[in-house]
């Protein structure tokens, strides 16, 4: 599915675009990968696991692009990758009420209310699509991305213990939130 596009003005008066993945975003998007993963702990890889080729990132683009289910939407600033958010929905018939989205911002852009436009896109697009929950997950210790999902309306639904073993060893548990349509 392909966002068709938007802008909106961030709590700074800039203006942010909200756009589908493009081919010239692929070196941008690569950048800004490694950037958030070095940025926080918060993100499923390091740094050094941002291993992805421009073609790789290229055919990535595509794909996301063409599938029928799922959708990539980029926050870029003055024409910097400032985020992006995805939603995947679910495709058998048990489960196909459901979509999951996740969502990572550069640390420079936070506290903007992009998180809240992405999000926002994101819950419109399963209304659109006729989903009845989005689900999405989140470490231990990340206030501000809780934060965001409570006030969006998402609720917690679970946990999974020591889900993630952080670069120091110590250990966090992610949690499972749901947000009924």
């Amino acid at each position: 599915m392909r966002f068709p596009g938007k802008t909106v003005t961030m709590r700074d008066g800039r203006e942010a675009v909200l756009h589908a993945p493009r081919v010239q975003d692929a070196e941008e998007l690569l950048a800004y990968l490694k950037d958030t993963a070095a940025e926080t702990e918060f993100v499923l890889r390091t740094p050094e696991e941002c291993t992805m080729t421009v073609e790789d990132e290229l055919r990535f683009i595509e794909r996301i692009n063409d599938s029928p289910n799922d959708m990539m939407v980029v926050c870029s600033v003055d024409g910097e990758v400032a985020g992006n958010c995805q939603i995947s929905f679910m495709t058998k018939r048990k489960v196909m009420h459901r979509a999951v989205v996740a969502i990572a911002l550069r640390q420079r852009y936070w506290g903007l209310g992009i998180g809240t436009a992405l999000m926002t896109e994101l819950i419109s697009a399963a209304r659109e699509r006729g989903s009845s929950q989005i689900e999405l997950e989140f470490v231990e210790g990340n206030v501000r991305a809780r934060a965001l999902y409570e006030k969006l309306g998402f609720r917690m639904a679970g946990m999974r213990s020591n889900a993630y073993r952080l670069s120091d060893g110590a250990m966090r548990h992610e949690y499972i939130m749901v947000k009924e349509l």
